[in-house]
């Protein structure tokens, strides 16, 4: 249960400043640059009007932004929508199209896309797509994109699901663009079109027909505001609470409800700074939606080493307060955090959570610093209900279908919900920033560690042998388990113990999401749990020539995770000491 200075603090947090954000953004458009300044100008007026200091940053990001988009078959032209990043083409591209059935599989690696989309038809996708337009159900997203641009298509056109179109972006490069990246930067027009326009184009291709794709963005370098609430508590040790308030069009549930819920937080820990034993952060983002967590991304290259040597952990806040989202059935939170979450969420919305693992999206901009992380997703609509409703499945918005489309409007966000959201993010900020020692559990990743290596090596049999990696988690979590005992005991100090359990997120995070180095982004399609060993899921994809190809890199990557938990374990059997 809540303790009396938490409590204290959680009475304080009120519904009226919030909701006053909520209706003033939904009639603000924020996707094109101009308009993103403007509400990131709005939030830090709103912030000095209630006391609270601010400091608005204002970075040159990488952006594109979508403008118009249409499809021409049959001499009949259909409107359409370009993601970000897709090419700019107003002049048209024209091509035979190929409609290749999705089958809806999720993505599990990058290299296996095509057969995770396609099934066995995506064995052969580059004699079947080189000069063709690629046509398929789904929404126009990274990995889509990377499948038509790798197998030789001149474009791609995505089937959304319903009657709407929906605004999103199709690059896997991950904020703006460094040199290494720029080779996967699409080169190709890419279009979402609704379920009623696809079906007559997957007519036209069934027979053999052509289609033309327009595509019109603005592409290229722009100055954007970056509003950062600094509270400070007593020790300097921060957490960072943060979400985008760019959005498409007006973007009530996606993210206003957000963006509102960060600044009633922002009002209470100000008035209550001198209660808090460790500082926070808040952080509103422009350039998700534009530039593929361009502003986030920013942030996390010019503060790295600030948030590589102070910040506890990092908090999302991504599409709360929405409609009928009662449910916590889909709660983002990394292992070691779960413990604190689900008390959370028990004690204000009275359910259990049921977690799933962060997504390669939402801003998690922080994983290759190695932050210890939850939310993103919190508050969902139940799957029974929108069963009922006919509603498929969507990425934010609390399940509700106006997710980036224009009916993402005032009535997607309920105020109720939004008040559960508030206090469910401020008691999770409370209980990082108020006790003596973090209560981080790594046993908790310990054991994701160990249901990971153990199907991994299910799936490799004997050709590859993890047993030196799960003999390092065994040592981990026995040590784990001593220290956590002493810790509880009074026999190791706070400092200590704090400083052991950041340093293992900066081990451990990158080690169960990344595969590129640290202070690098990965690109935006979702990693497995310790991704560099996910090879051994696939041996028995490569024939007898690549076959040895594909276990070296199981076993330089197997090298990799052994050093990282033997790593770990040195740490924390020296904390103990």
């Amino acid at each position: 249960m809540a303790s009396a200075a938490e409590t204290g603090i959680l009475e304080q947090a009120g519904i009226e400043t919030a909701w006053e954000l909520v209706e003033t953004f939904s009639g603000m458009p924020r996707w094109r640059p101009d308009d993103v300044n403007a509400a990131g100008d709005l939030i830090a007026e709103r912030l000095r009007a209630m006391g609270v200091p601010v400091e608005v940053h204002r970075p040159t990001i990488w952006l594109s932004v979508p403008q118009d988009a249409s499809v021409e078959v049959a001499g009949v032209r259909h409107r359409a929508k370009p993601p970000s990043s897709s090419l700019s083409c107003p002049e048209g591209v024209t091509a035979e199209l190929v409609y290749l059935p999705s089958q809806k599989a999720s993505l599990r690696s990058y290299t296996k896309s095509a057969t995770a989309f396609f099934g066995a038809a995506g064995a052969d996708l580059g004699d079947r797509l080189r000069g063709k337009i690629l046509l398929t159900e789904g929404f126009g997203n990274p990995a889509l994109t990377a499948i038509a641009h790798e197998h030789g298509a001149v474009g791609l056109i995505a089937v959304n699901p319903g009657v709407d179109i929906h605004w999103g972006t199709c690059t896997t490069i991950w904020g703006t663009p460094d040199l290494d990246d720029l080779p996967r930067k699409p080169t190709i027009p890419v279009i979402a079109v609704n379920k009623e326009t696809g079906a007559a184009l997957i007519a036209e291709a069934e027979g053999g027909g052509t289609a033309t794709i327009r595509t019109e963005l603005d592409e290229g370098w722009f100055e954007q505001a970056v509003p950062v609430v600094e509270i400070p508590g007593a020790e300097a040790d921060f957490v960072l609470l943060h979400g985008h308030y760019d959005s498409w069009d007006v973007g009530v549930g996606d993210n206003a409800t957000g963006d509102a819920t960060m600044l009633e937080i922002a009002r209470v820990l100000w008035a209550n700074r001198g209660d808090l034993r460790r500082s926070v952060r808040i952080a509103w983002w422009p350039g998700h939606s534009t530039g593929r967590y361009a502003g986030s991304t920013w942030f996390a290259d010019a503060f790295a080493q600030d948030l590589d040597r102070a910040c506890v952990a990092q908090v999302n806040c991504d599409s709360p307060g929405c409609r009928w989202a009662t449910s916590y059935h889909q709660t983002t939170c990394m292992a070691e955090m779960k413990p604190l979450v689900k008390a959370v969420i028990e004690e204000i919305a009275g359910q259990t959570p049921i977690f799933k693992r962060p997504n390669q999206a939402g801003d998690y901009s922080f994983n290759n610093i190695g932050l210890s992380s939850f939310y993103m997703l919190s508050s969902t609509m139940p799957d029974d209900l929108r069963e009922e409703k006919g509603y498929y499945a969507v990425s934010g918005c609390g399940g509700n279908i106006a997710w980036h489309t224009e009916n993402d409007t005032l009535e997607i966000a309920d105020r109720d919900v939004l008040m559960t959201d508030i206090r469910i993010y401020l008691l999770s900020l409370l209980r990082l920033v108020l006790p003596e020692v973090l209560p981080m559990d790594w046993r908790q990743a310990a054991a994701e560690f160990r249901d990971t290596l153990d199907g991994y090596q299910e799936a490799a049999g004997e050709a590859v042998d993890l047993s030196p990696a799960q003999a390092e988690v065994e040592a981990l979590d026995a040590a784990l388990a001593a220290f956590d005992t002493a810790v509880d005991g009074g026999e190791v100090p706070a400092e200590r113990a704090n400083a052991l359990r950041m340093g293992l997120a900066r081990i451990l995070v990158p080690l169960n999401y990344t595969r590129v180095p640290r202070f690098r982004h990965d690109p935006a399609i979702t990693c497995p749990p310790l991704p560099v060993l996910d090879v051994c899921t696939a041996l028995g994809e490569f024939d007898a020539g690549a076959r040895g190809f594909a276990l070296t890199q199981a076993l330089r990557a197997r090298n990799r995770v052994v050093a990282a938990l033997r790593q770990a374990r040195s740490m924390v059997e020296a904390a103990h000491a």
